[in-house]
């Protein structure tokens, strides 16, 4: 692709200069390179835009016509580079885009939204929640926040926390139904599972003698697309699920629900994380919003 800026920069420095000599010595290029990128520029234009005389360079008229419309345009383009660099360095401004799973955004990101906007007032926060791996560039999101392993290499991430999954139910459901008492006895109840993930007639755990991990059938009649729905089910005492604990926290603490199974928990490590196209120059909104998260998580 044609550097169409940089052989304006070089035509712009030799005309007001006058000389390709000396062109060359402020760009740090040699006399031939500057006058093979005027020529370069003249034979797309089809018209001679410098004359040399006998002592310096002239401007012809259609060089005075791009010579004024070249320093206006790279005038325009530091202009733009200053404005977009101040406000990356300013006060977090402009729309934020958010996408996060549905146990997090109601966990984490609802309660905290409100404190987030009265310290950042300029921000205008945008919040999708999908369970679902989501295009960040496609669908124009700043932030994803995701305990998937990231597919896009390209991508950056943040951890934010690091929980695990457990087995719980409603004390009325377990009232009604029994405690199981090893994975084995799940046959007799209602397990709720993922429309994603592992085979979803299938748990995990793990043998407390031998530390194996094995899976052992999970039958039921229930499927939920997110943990937000999972948790619903079980809450309102329709059978027994497998659900990130950090979604379940109060659940847990208030007794609205109880894990079963404890020792034979896997324990398998469930990482969340702030996915982002980010570089070492992060817009401030997108920075200060990642920084707000990872403290008060």
């Amino acid at each position: 692709m044609d550097n169409r800026a940089g052989e304006m920069e070089v035509f712009v420095t030799a005309a007001g200069l006058k000389s390709f000599s000396a062109a060359g010595r402020r760009l740090g290029l040699s006399p031939s390179a500057v006058s093979k990128l005027v020529n370069r520029i003249e034979d797309r234009l089809g018209t001679r835009l410098l004359v040399r005389t006998t002592r310096r360079l002239e401007t012809t008229p259609e060089g005075e016509v791009y010579l004024e419309r070249a320093r206006r345009i790279l005038a325009d383009i530091a202009e733009t580079e200053r404005v977009v660099a101040d406000g990356a360095r300013a006060t977090p401004r402009g729309p934020l885009r958010v996408n996060a799973t549905v146990g997090f955004g109601e966990c984490y990101i609802l309660p905290l939204a409100g404190e987030f906007l009265e310290l950042y007032p300029e921000v205008q926060l945008e919040l999708t929640l999908t369970d679902g791996l989501i295009d960040l560039i496609e669908e124009r999101t700043d932030v994803a926040i995701r305990t998937a392993p990231m597919r896009d290499s390209t991508l950056k991430a943040r951890k934010l926390l690091e929980s695990h999954r457990i087995t719980i139910a409603a004390p009325d459901y377990l009232e009604r139904r029994g405690v199981p008492q090893k994975p084995e006895d799940l046959a007799h109840h209602n397990c709720i599972t993922f429309t994603f993930g592992r085979a979803p007639g299938e748990w995990p755990f793990r043998d407390p003698g031998s530390a194996a991990v094995y899976s052992s059938p999970a039958p039921g009649n229930l499927r939920a697309a997110s943990g937000s729905v999972a948790r619903q089910f079980c809450l309102q005492g329709l059978g027994i699920a497998r659900i990130g604990k950090f979604h379940v926290e109060k659940d847990l603490q208030s007794g609205a629900l109880v894990e079963v199974l404890e020792d034979y928990n896997p324990l398998e490590p469930e990482q969340v994380h702030a996915v982002f196209a980010g570089h070492e120059h992060l817009a401030a909104r997108i920075r200060a919003f990642i920084d707000f998260l990872a403290t008060r998580i």
